[in-house]
Order: structure tokens, then sequence, then C-alpha cells
């Protein structure tokens, strides 16, 4: 497996991000108010792939009182990894798009202004479920991958 590249994920981003505006530009007067907790669930998942990369990588570098990792639960967390990255760069695009429609519109519709707070807490948790995941793909690399620079 290639390691995820940044730029994959910022065009993906983008792209999401440009649907998420033009979808919302047509549509908000007939959408449902964006409740805030609406893209917890993504930063939480987000923590809980940067405390299993912790635990894997102690385990992938066979640090005192850790059990090896089988090669295969190695690979599974990759994959978990690459999808996690690319689910959390389209729904992060996706929260960005709208936040750029509402932002400037809170000035003017009250409701704007509280679907702009949700829009923004579930981009910075999306951002953060693209963050964990990147780290549970660099923890999943053996030590002898580390001295490998990323392209």
């Amino acid at each position: 497996m290639k390691p995820t590249r940044i730029r994959d994920l910022a065009s993906l981003a983008v792209v999401a991000a440009v649907i998420g505006y033009l979808f919302v530009r047509l549509t908000y007067g007939s959408l449902p108010a964006f409740p805030v907790p609406a893209g917890v669930t993504l930063g939480v998942l987000g923590l809980a792939e940067v405390i299993a990369g912790n635990v894997l990588r102690a385990r992938i570098r066979r640090r005192p009182g850790s059990r090896p990792v089988q090669p295969l639960v190695a690979a599974r967390a990759v994959l978990v990894a690459q999808a996690s990255c690319r689910g959390g760069a389209l729904v992060a695009g996706g929260w960005a798009g709208i936040v750029a429609y509402l932002l400037p519109r809170s000035g003017e519709i009250s409701a704007a202004a509280s679907d702009a707070i949700a829009a923004g807490v579930g981009l910075v948790c999306a951002l953060g479920l693209v963050g964990g995941a990147l780290w549970l793909e660099h923890c999943c690399r053996t030590p002898d991958d580390d001295s490998s620079a990323d392209s």
C-alpha cells in the first residue's frame, strides 16, 4: 500500500466543498437547522484512531510489555486509516462549503449564524478525523519504513 498523499485529500475536499456550497446555495431555505453536535461523531472517531495508533505503534516497535502485532491487524488498521482519511476529507470539504456559504450571511440571517457554528464544529471534527487517520497510518509503519520519505 502507498501512503496517503495530502494533495489527494485536498483535491477530494475541494470537490466536496464546491458541491456542498452549491447544494446549500440552492436549498438553504428548505433545509432544517443544523444541530451543533452533528459533526462531533467524527471527532470522536478521530480520537479513537489516535489512541489505536499509539497502541499499535508500541506493539509494532515491540516496546516492553506489549504483544507483537499480527500483520493482518496492521494491514486492516492501515485500510481503516486510509478510508477514514478519504471520508473525513469529503465531509470536511462539505462542511467547508457550507461554512463558506453561511458566514457571509450570518449577519443578515439569524438562522445562518447558528448554522455556521454547527458547520464550523462539523468542519473541525472532520479535520480531527483526517488528522487521527493520518496518525494511525503513520503509526502502522514498520521501523525500517520511517527512513523513506513521503511523496
